[in-house]
């Protein structure tokens, strides 16, 4: 450990009167604090000492915990009295300073036997003025930590943090809709519809202050069309004002803003001949069967694909026996969103948002690797930890957490509603106010200007706020 970026001026007069060049080390140190009215600790990231006069000198001093001293000269005095923090930087003190301090001669046999240790103070000497705790003390703290494990309404929990899941209903009762900023709405409603089926429900615009606030964009003016298939729904959003950023053209399916829904199909090869037929955007080589090892996810289909934007898209088909029976309807090819899939970091963090703060359930997981694994995503070695949520109703959302590689790149700290590769996934309240504290109570970052009331309901939504989870996904809280 070395002694840095401490500044000590000491007057001889004071020394001399005070402190005998001979007198136990620890003395030397007390008084020296006393005089110099000195405030520091070891490993203290801030270090208070009386302002230095003069010009200043720079050393480095190196100091080895409960080894013995064998000499003791001037500057080391002045170095072991300023009780600085580790670090390589040196010691500052004045030049006046070591020229006024007397040159004491070699110590005798007993310093050499008795060597000085300098020890930290801990945190209940601090609190005593500098005593141990004495068995009176230790009997004081036992029993607050036995009240506060014990007496009812005693929580480790700060108490402005309210339930996750007050009155035994979840934040969370739904998702609604999912929904993705596009550049150019007429394009993607026509792929929308004519390659996928979807159908057109809605298709508004909006502007105006509730709105600025809700996506926290200002001057926004938005076209906002809701599609539906099956019983699920997406939303696609033109920024007539301002423009957006284009979808980046390097992503990888590992980096921590991809999103993509899965539509279910009831006949892959069918499905899959569609989309070339309509020269839709590879995002895999080709549509990949899960082994049959892999229990959790044996047996199923899938093929990752874009759409005119750029945003990745997933056809899948499963099996008898695995996921909905509503997915083994043959009479249509599309039939409907299973759930919508974001990279996430650390699965463990992402479950804290959405299992522990918003209620919802774990409903499957899985290890997913292999060749077709990698294939599917298109990323060689990809070996993934997929986890599946739901709420009481509405698509799934389902976490992958890519454990190799791990050179996924984050969410962009600037990204903005506007921006191509922006998706939010609204999820339905029946407390919207209740739901924002709980959030805002986890310091969960908001996009929104808190919660937003609309005074239309062009949106089918009366209030919301839109909020992101850990990896920077925004998931908007809505109320009807």
């Amino acid at each position: 450990m070395r002694i840095t970026d401490c500044r000590l001026p000491i007057a001889d007069s004071k020394l001399g009167s005070g402190v005998s060049t001979f007198a136990p080390f620890s003395k030397k140190i007390e008084t020296l604090r006393k005089l110099r009215r000195v405030s520091c600790g070891w490993g203290s990231s801030a270090v208070r000492t009386t302002p230095p006069q003069g010009p200043l000198v720079k050393r480095d001093t190196p100091l080895t915990f409960g080894r013995r001293i064998p000499s003791l000269n001037k500057e080391g005095l002045v170095a072991a009295a300023g009780c600085c923090r580790g670090g390589s930087s040196g010691l500052d003190f004045p030049k006046s300073s070591i020229s006024a301090l007397p040159t004491p001669p070699p110590p005798g046999p007993s310093a050499l036997a008795s060597p000085p240790r300098i020890r930290r103070e801990t945190y209940f000497q601090r609190q005593l003025g500098g005593a141990l705790p004495t068995s009176g003390h230790w009997f004081f703290i036992v029993l607050l930590a036995f009240l506060f494990l014990t007496v009812p309404g005693v929580s480790a929990e700060p108490a402005s943090v309210p339930a996750p899941v007050p009155n035994g209903t979840p934040v969370v009762q739904a998702v609604d809709v999912i929904g993705m900023t596009v550049g150019d709405l007429d394009r993607s409603v026509e792929f929308f519809s004519n390659v996928l089926t979807f159908e057109k429900v809605s298709d508004v615009e909006v502007t105006g202050g509730d709105y600025e606030r809700l996506e926290g964009l200002f001057g926004l003016r938005m076209r906002v069309v809701r599609m539906k298939l099956g019983g699920e729904s997406i939303e696609l959003t033109e920024y007539l004002a301002p423009r957006g950023r284009a979808f980046p053209s390097d992503t990888r399916s590992n980096d921590r803003w991809f999103q993509h829904v899965a539509i279910i199909v009831s006949d892959m090869d069918k499905a899959y001949r569609t989309l070339r037929l309509h020269k839709v955007q590879h995002a895999s080589s080709g549509p990949q069967r899960l082994p049959d090892w892999n229990k959790n996810a044996g047996g199923i289909q899938a093929f990752y694909f874009r759409d005119p934007d750029g945003h990745f898209l997933e056809i899948l088909q499963f099996p008898e026996g695995k996921g909905d029976p509503k997915w083994q309807r043959k009479d249509k090819l599309f039939l409907g969103i299973d759930h919508t899939a974001i990279v996430v970091k650390d699965t463990d963090e992402s479950l804290k948002f959405y299992r522990d703060t918003l209620g919802m359930k774990v409903v499957g997981e899985s290890e997913n690797y292999d060749t077709e694994q990698e294939h599917l995503n298109n990323v060689f070695g990809a070996r993934l930890r997929i986890t599946a949520l739901r709420a009481s109703s509405g698509p799934g959302i389902e976490f992958l957490e890519y454990l190799s590689p791990r050179d996924g790149r984050p969410m962009p700290v600037d990204e903005r509603a506007n921006d191509i590769l922006h998706w939010q996934t609204r999820l339905q309240t029946s407390d919207i106010a209740q739901a924002a504290k709980i959030v805002g109570a986890r310091q969960h970052s908001f996009v929104s200007a808190g919660v937003v009331t609309l005074k239309e309901s062009n949106l089918g939504i009366s209030s919301g706020v839109l909020v992101r989870d850990p990896d920077g996904h925004v998931i908007e809280l809505a109320e009807r």
